[in-house]
């Protein structure tokens, strides 16, 4: 998620956990435990597939977060001496704090490796959009309840506590969603009489209303978008070549083979001016994704590594409006 909502998202724990016994301290330190993790995208690894699949690994282990914890308390302990009596709520707070941003990233598409230094795939869950203003704004809500309301009367902790519990149902009501259009996709693909390897469904920006559904194949890979106001179950589909015949010749090239594990098999590739981009097709839509990456060239008749380039998109605002006309409207115009 975003690093506001994480924040917010710590800082609203943080509350909750020793709010009442220790005040705004539990609020900002929640806040900054919320942010902590995030903080790995300020180390520049020098390659661009790196950066983008480094990100959310070794910061975002729960074995890693659950071996900082007690460092994190003995630091705020020292500054606030007075609060010793607390130490296995600080315990309980910090390591909450990471908890809950970890597995709200794996409630994301982009893949959180919270078993690092597992090799195992990321974790992608996709019941939410990285943004999502219906699970955010009650949480920034109760924490700016929590921070200016009086402390005596307890009114500031109730509301974060009301705040916390209507974004943790929001979240039960995106995997709700997601488990509906799994299966109207599973019934669609099987009426079509559609093969596949494997497919997966992913909420539209900002909602969890349209969701955008992924089917991959050998050859192929096909996309469509469901509502759940969608009267009709029957999803159109328009496939896409992969062109991963493209790869040949780069198959042990290190970002291919990276960008294939943390993609777990999600990806395109294109060839642009003799330019080899490998496109992550879980995030974006047809044809803008907003992680694509060159990672090698054509040469005549060969295929030759390059180093790893990202590719930035160019994003159309229009498209918001598009999304926002078709959850309402299965046939828009």
């Amino acid at each position: 998620m975003d690093s506001v909502t994480q924040i917010a998202l710590g800082a609203a724990v943080g509350e909750a956990v020793l709010g009442r016994k220790v005040g705004r301290p539990a609020l900002l330190w929640g806040a900054g435990c919320g942010l902590l993790p995030d903080l790995d995208v300020l180390i520049p690894l020098g390659d661009a597939v790196k950066d983008f699949t480094y990100h959310r690994s070794a910061s975002h282990s729960l074995l890693v977060l659950a071996l900082l914890t007690p460092l994190v308390v003995k630091g705020i302990l020292k500054c606030h001496p007075k609060t010793t009596s607390h130490r296995m709520r600080w315990h309980v707070l910090v390591f909450l704090a990471f908890a809950t941003h970890v597995l709200l990233d794996c409630l994301t598409v982009y893949g959180t490796q919270i078993f690092w230094p597992l090799p195992v795939p990321p974790v992608m869950w996709s019941t939410i959009f990285i943004v999502d203003p219906v699970y955010s704004v009650p949480l920034i809500g109760g924490v700016i309840a929590a921070f200016v309301l009086s402390r005596d009367k307890g009114w500031g902790h109730t509301v974060n506590t009301a705040c916390l519990a209507i974004s943790c149902i929001y979240l039960t009501w995106t995997v709700a969603a997601k488990v509906h259009v799994g299966h109207v996709v599973k019934q669609s693909l099987l009426q079509q009489g559609i093969q596949y390897n494997r497919f997966l469904t992913v909420p539209t920006p900002f909602n969890s209303f349209l969701w955008r559904v992924i089917v991959i194949d050998d050859l192929t890979y096909h996309e469509g978008v469901y509502s759940v106001f969608d009267t009709s179950r029957n999803l159109v589909f328009k496939s896409y070549s992969n062109d991963r015949h493209l790869l040949r010749g780069l198959d042990h090239h290190w970002p291919v083979k990276r960008l294939q594990w943390f993609t777990q098999g999600f990806y395109s590739v294109l060839d642009n001016a003799d330019d080899i981009i490998i496109r992550d097709l879980r995030m974006g839509m047809e044809p803008t994704y907003v992680f694509q990456f060159r990672v090698g060239r054509i040469k005549g008749q060969d295929r030759v590594p390059a180093k790893s380039l990202r590719i930035s998109p160019e994003i159309e605002l229009d498209a918001l409006g598009l999304i926002w006309r078709r959850i309402w409207n299965q046939d828009p115009p």
